[in-house]
């Protein structure tokens, strides 16, 4: 019986814990040497709360579901906390290292967009490592721009390493805004 390639983008379950863990753990640890310290790397029950405020405030956390597998997951956090930045977001996207260049990416991507925009609002933030190629490239090709480079912010694989700021627009551009995303003031 040939398994399912189908790539399926929906909300995240405290279920799909574990498999998103393991996949940012894996991204987070790379090029570290052994011996720094990660004790801040969440924990299940950190995630698990995390998504629970998230979801609460009307926040996309998404997961890629391939083969009945958990293979990517994104989601976005307000970009900045004071009241003038409450329609722009920073996203993430982290897809599991087995199912990179496989289009994981895009479908998340294009669902985080689109949730995006469905819950009022209007720009999209990211950073993304300087020698991300496809990471880059995936931005581009979903309109984001650069508008910014940090360089030699994290150091990796023995050398200081550069961060790229992306944004995307997510609204027309009006004057005017929308009605406000469902937020909490907590």
């Amino acid at each position: 019986m040939e398994q399912d390639k189908t790539i399926v983008i929906r909300p995240s379950r405290d279920s799909d814990v574990d498999a998103m863990l393991a996949i940012y753990r894996r991204h987070i640890r790379r090029g570290i040497e052994d011996g720094v310290d990660d004790s801040d790397t969440p924990q299940p029950d950190d995630l698990r709360e995390r998504r629970k405020n998230l979801k609460n405030r009307r926040f996309p956390h998404v997961v890629a579901i391939k083969g009945g597998e958990v293979v990517g997951y994104a989601y976005v956090v307000l970009f900045r906390k004071r009241p003038a930045y409450r329609y722009t977001v920073k996203h993430s996207i982290y897809v599991h290292h087995d199912h990179i260049g496989q289009g994981v990416g895009s479908q998340l991507m294009r669902g985080l967009i689109d949730a995006c925009a469905a819950a009022g609002f209007r720009q999209m933030i990211g950073y993304i490592d300087g020698d991300n190629v496809a990471s880059l490239a995936l931005h581009e090709r979903f309109g984001f721009v650069r508008v910014g480079l940090l360089p030699g912010v994290a150091y990796r694989y023995g050398r200081w390493a550069d961060s790229v700021m992306v944004q995307r627009s997510l609204g027309s551009g009006s004057t005017t805004p929308p009605p406000p995303p469902a937020l909490s003031t907590r």
